[in-house]
């Protein structure tokens, strides 16, 4: 096999329709296009939303809420997960390792669903009150 010899599949290439080219190609005239109006000029087209002049939906609709972007970077995990993971120490890198928080995850907090049997020792991880008093009730505790 040579590179002069490659070919596209049968069927992968088919010629571009041909239209306004005479009455006798079927498209001919307006070429398909219909009578007049911005949709038949050749570079007559508009931005999305555009409603001809008409103030937009997006602009007559109020604006509303906010979404922040540091949020990404925020991540939860839950009193039954940390029973599951059975490690004595736990810290980031011990949860991004076990796949339990992605690896943009920078701020991890402890939120109280389900029950901790276990006790674990928590670093740089951050707890809601009720989780922090299941942890220090199993014989964990947290540290900063």
């Amino acid at each position: 096999m040579e590179l002069n010899n490659i070919s596209p599949a049968a069927g992968a290439k088919h010629a571009k329709r041909r239209v306004g080219r005479g009455i006798g190609s079927g498209l001919g005239k307006t070429a398909g296009r219909g009578h007049k109006g911005q949709k038949s000029r050749a570079g007559g087209f508009h931005k999305v939303g555009f409603e001809g002049g008409q103030m937009p939906m997006h602009r007559r609709l109020p604006k509303r809420g906010f979404k922040s972007t540091t949020l990404r970077f925020n991540a939860e995990v839950t009193l039954t997960t940390l029973e599951m993971l059975g490690a004595p120490e736990v810290d980031m890198l011990t949860l991004k390792q076990a796949g339990l928080i992605g690896d943009l995850i920078r701020v991890v907090k402890v939120v109280k669903t389900g029950v901790l049997t276990k006790a674990v020792k928590l670093t740089g991880i951050g707890a809601t009150a009720g989780a922090k008093a299941a942890i220090e009730a199993a014989g964990g505790s947290l540290a900063q």
